[in-house]
């Protein structure tokens, strides 16, 4: 089995393009990296195809192997996509959070969906009780295999070897990188290209407001997507050179903001970034060039971010 050709054609080489109204007036100049126009709607096709293609090539699947993941959603789309492509059966453990329409989604790709209702009862957090239900079902499957996308170090080599190079070879070396994160895959692939280049660019992650990645206090968040409950396996005190957090209503006002003055579409980490640049606007040097990795499409938020009656609602939130 190989995963080559078809729709993993499709993935990666997304645009690259410059968000002048939305920064209208601005000294700097910032680029929105689409990858909401992947094949899968996010920048999870690229991990999922890195992480199956790395695990046929060790032999660590074939076709006979479940895949199960854990997932707040677009990694499941993924990876269902992927696996049903390859006519591999998925199991995606996901909490209630997640979109209806991403599980909508990933029942189109023939993927299987587990949903846990109740949160871990020592943290309070959905995702220690997902990772313990993939271990469930690893044990249940004696054909099973979990991708991982906390600990894979393939989830960060994809951005490594596609994400920020694509930005690099449109942009050369960038002042500023602006990355939502979650898995930390993004983040630390594009901080190991970085990194590795010497390059003297400012790495600004991300993060929601109630996350711990980077030991902020918990509390609750209404999009999935962004922050986590835990620190991932591939964080590293080192990522980041500044991290911002974001609200929910920030994420909800960034992507209002970039389809007003862009006609972009796209998800809550999206605009969790946008606002992101606003917030650090008066910081960022003059002719600076700043990349933004705008992370999923806007169709699966429609009842959620795009929705004023839902914004007035849950986040008690006003629209003139």
């Amino acid at each position: 089995m190989k995963l080559e050709g078809g729709i993993s054609e499709a993935i990666g080489g997304t645009p690259l393009i410059p968000l002048r109204r939305l920064f209208e007036g601005m000294p700097f100049k910032v680029y929105g990296k689409l990858e909401w126009m992947n094949p899968g709607g996010s920048a999870k096709d690229r991990p999922a195809l890195f992480m199956l293609r790395e695990a046929l090539r060790r032999g660590d699947i074939d076709s006979d192997t479940v895949v199960i993941e854990s997932s707040s959603g677009n990694l499941a789309i993924s990876l269902a996509q992927l696996c049903c492509y390859l006519r591999m059966r998925f199991i995606c453990v996901v909490d209630p959070r997640t979109t209806e329409q991403h599980k909508q989604i990933i029942r189109g790709f023939h993927g299987e969906i587990d949903l846990v209702t109740e949160p871990d009862p020592s943290t309070g957090e959905f995702l220690p009780a997902r990772i313990q239900r993939v271990q469930d079902l690893l044990r249940e499957f004696p054909k099973a295999y979990w991708t991982n996308q906390y600990g894979n170090p393939d989830n960060a080599l994809a951005h490594t070897e596609t994400t920020m190079r694509e930005i690099g070879d449109r942009l050369g070396a960038v002042d500023y990188l602006f990355c939502g994160v979650s898995s930390c895959g993004t983040l630390r692939g594009c901080a190991d290209y970085i990194r590795g280049r010497g390059w003297s660019t400012r790495i600004v992650a991300v993060d929601a407001a109630g996350s711990v990645i980077f030991g902020g206090d918990k509390g609750p968040r209404q999009f999935p997507g962004l922050g986590s409950g835990i620190t991932p396996g591939l964080y590293r005190q080192d990522l980041a050179d500044q991290v911002v957090y974001v609200s929910d209503m920030d994420c909800v006002r960034g992507c209002r903001d970039l389809v007003r003055y862009e006609a972009v579409l796209a998800g809550a980490s999206s605009g969790g970034v946008v606002s992101a640049v606003r917030g650090l606007a008066e910081s960022i040097p003059a002719d600076a060039v700043c990349a933004v990795i705008l992370p999923d499409r806007g169709e699966r938020y429609l009842d959620t971010v795009y929705n004023d009656a839902w914004v007035r609602q849950v986040l008690d939130g006003g629209w003139a």
